[in-house]
């Protein structure tokens, strides 16, 4: 039996493209593994003219360089050198207008002097030297040979030559120097000016030497000009750099990937760190002290940072600005908020600017707060911003507590729902049910979102929709001098106090609470490390040292360049701004004073009842219901009015010494005979003037008699 083979089916149909031979691709290798080589590099992706065994490789690589120089790769850095060239030349034009005069006196010696130089030089031409030598010749032969008559004859017609010479020269000059001269007192007066500069400029030039300057040295107003070798100086100075001499072409050095460029009113410089020295852009970032002195300026003109990876940065890369000097110093910048007709919390707060005058922008949505920092440097302004841009909008309720009890705060009694003053035993009662009704505020707001379908809240938090359509709005949790209420509280108070602030911090921001606290000194007694460790966004002004800058900014922050230690007394509104474990920035903060706030405060108040958010104690605040009526209550009323916000009644040592606290200049001599005439005078009229308070009886006031000489419709408005 045998095995036959399958018949081919008929008509079978044949692709010609398979049996026609394949064509090899092009490549740039030359060796007998082209093919090969070539399948894998289209397999790989690899580009053949990257690819190892290509003989030209190396020379159809492109130059992986920066086409166009340091100073013009963006649009900025044109703009910024352009503007330091413009007032560079303008410095230079008014440095040499004002030694004009002395630049005159210098350049008519150089004329003088070269008018003498201009007259040594053509003597001999004038005098005929010329031939003078051929005379003395003549004549020392003819005193040798006085027999010899042809030489005498010729040593005459030397000496006749050589007159007429001097005839004709000195002639010639005299005529010369005689119409120039006519010539120019007949001239216009600008044509003189001109003869007289093309006369005396040559003369000028002539006179001058290797060492004449006629022009000052005009230096520009710059404390550092910077460069390269300077850099390396710095850095190997503050041990960053390994030891060796500046002029050893093995000595380790910097790489600047930019730079030294001017940008703004500094310098700007980005190295990387060489390797094999085994340090880091942290250790620069840590040295920035001895850098600053290395280079001659104070360590507030430098201005450091890492550059991360998603800018192109690596461990060991810097950007560094040096500025020419104090860039903190000057007039405040005015803050746009103060000429804001509205604003929206849900976007970034301006809040001040940078070193290089670029402005800073905080947003505080889903954030928590900490100010922080000496007094009179500016923190409590400074932590107005962020309430002033939520007075702005009327979807923003605030809670507002001042421990100090002072004036700083006391316009927002016109918009605060909730407003503590002081530290005394009523404010801190006042502080916890505040606290406490936040606390169900919060818990409301939670049971409420998880409640809501996704398509409405997709993150399970507030969104600008649901403020409006669920009449939730954004608050805003505002506590100034937080140490005064922990330090008056006792033990166990001061415990519940600081867990409700931790959970208002710590939840709060998912439900549209936004913390917003201030200290002076943050350390454990004041305010507890649990407290300050959960804030996000943190801010201080100038510090005693190093230790209280860390207690504000966060643990290790003052060795990574965020010390606000190095800012000095002249640094009022100046602070550094913690944003991120590892994000920094010192700010100079926006200015708004006073005045400002409070018209701020009313122009909030307008805008909540419009929009029908005016709410809490502001409803109910007489003062301000009399300013929004235009009825005048007297300074005296008001002022009581406020210290006895939380106390139906007062002895009058204390209502004096808060009255101190609120104004000192104005009640810093007051005593119980002078504020029992000036109420009366008021209006006044007291139906005891004892009071009893906590068992105790003693001279005092009670807050319904002050409300007595308050107009009947102001109470029955604020009622309302």
């Amino acid at each position: 039996m045998t095995d036959t083979l399958p018949e081919a089916p008929m008509g079978t149909v044949h692709d010609l493209e398979d049996h026609r031979p394949r064509t090899v691709p092009v490549t740039l290798v030359k060796d007998d593994h082209t093919a090969d080589t070539a399948d894998t590099a289209d397999a790989g992706g690899v580009e053949a003219v990257d690819r190892a065994d290509n003989p030209l490789a190396d020379w159809l690589t492109v130059p992986d360089a920066p086409v166009l120089p340091a100073w013009a790769r963006s649009a900025a850095s044109v703009r910024a050198n352009v503007h330091a060239f413009i007032r560079l030349s303008w410095w230079q034009a008014r440095y040499h207008s004002v030694r004009t005069p002395k630049y005159l006196v210098k350049t008519l010696i150089l004329a003088a002097r070269g008018f003498y130089r201009a007259c040594k030089g053509l003597w001999p031409t004038l005098s005929a030297q010329d031939h003078s030598a051929a005379v003395k010749a003549l004549r020392a032969q003819a005193k040798a040979r006085p027999e010899d008559i042809e030489l005498a004859t010729r040593l005459q017609i030397a000496h006749a030559e050589r007159t007429r010479t001097r005839r004709w020269r000195f002639g010639t000059a005299a005529i010369a120097v005689a119409a120039a001269t006519i010539g120019i007192c007949l001239a216009d007066p600008l044509l003189q000016t001109g003869m007289t500069a093309a006369v005396v400029a040559p003369l000028a030039h002539l006179g001058r030497s290797k060492e004449t300057r006629l022009l000052d040295q005009g230096a520009p107003p710059l404390k550092v000009d910077m460069s390269a070798q300077q850099l390396n100086d710095a850095l190997r100075a503050a041990g960053l750099l390994k030891a060796g001499s500046a002029k050893d072409e093995k000595a380790p050095a910097v790489f600047c990937s930019m730079g030294p460029v001017r940008d703004g009113r500094g310098w700007a410089v980005v190295f990387d760190l060489p390797r094999g020295g085994g340090k880091t852009a942290s250790d620069v970032l840590a040295k920035r002290e001895v850098i600053a002195q290395e280079l001659g300026v104070d360590e507030i003109q430098v201005i450091m940072s890492r550059v991360r990876a998603a800018q192109g940065g690596n461990a060991g890369r810097v950007s560094m600005w040096v500025a020419d000097d104090d860039p903190y110093l000057g007039a405040p910048n005015p803050s746009p908020l103060a000429t804001a007709g509205r604003f929206s919390v849900w976007d970034p707060i301006p809040f001040g600017q940078d070193a290089r005058g670029n402005r800073i922008e905080v947003p505080i949505m889903w954030q928590s707060m900490f100010f922080g920092g000496l007094p009179r440097r500016g923190k409590t302004f400074t932590q107005r911003l962020m309430t002033a841009a939520g007075l702005l909008d009327p979807w923003v309720r605030h809670y507002v507590a001042d421990g100090k009890g002072g004036a700083d705060w006391m316009p927002m009694k016109a918009v605060a729902h909730r407003l503590v003053m002081g530290a005394e035993d009523d404010a801190v009662t006042a502080l916890k049910a505040m606290l406490a009704e936040l606390l169900v505020e919060m818990e409301r707001r939670f049971a409420l979102l998880r409640e809501l379908p996704a398509s409405i809240c997709p993150e399970g938090k507030l969104t600008p929709q649901i403020v409006e359509r669920y009449q939730l709005p954004v608050i805003f949790v505002t506590i100034d001098e937080l140490q005064e209420y922990f330090t008056a509280m006792e033990r166990d108070d001061r415990e519940q106090v600081i867990n409700d602030l931790c959970r208002i911090a710590r939840r709060g921001p998912a439900a549209g609470f936004v913390c917003n606290f201030a200290s002076q000194r943050p350390d454990a007694q004041s305010v507890p490390t649990k407290l300050r460790e959960i804030i996000t966004l943190r801010y201080s002004t100038q510090v005693v040292d190093r230790t209280s800058s860390d207690m504000i900014l966060g643990s290790g922050k003052a060795a990574q360049g965020a010390d606000a230690s190095v800012l000095s007394e002249d640094h009022v509104g100046t602070g550094v701004l913690v944003t991120g474990p590892a994000s920094y920035v010192t700010v100079r903060a926006d200015y708004l004073d006073g005045p400002g706030f409070t018209a701020l405060c009313v122009k909030g108040r307008a805008l909540r009842e419009q929009a029908g958010q005016l709410s809490g104690d502001a409803a109910g605040d007489v003062t301000a219901a009399a300013d929004a009526h235009g009825v005048t209550l007297a300074p005296i009323i008001s002022d009581v009015l406020e210290v006895m916000r939380h106390s139906p009644r007062m002895f009058t040592n204390d209502l004096i010494a808060a009255l101190v606290n609120l104004d000192e200049d104005t009640y810093g001599d007051y005593n119980g005979e002078r504020l029992a005439a000036d109420l009366e005078a008021a209006g006044v009229k007291r139906t005891s003037k004892q009071v009893k308070i906590n068992g105790a009886n003693g001279a005092g006031y009670q807050r319904r008699d002050i409300e007595g000489a308050v107009p009947a419709e102001l109470l029955l408005n604020s009622a309302g």
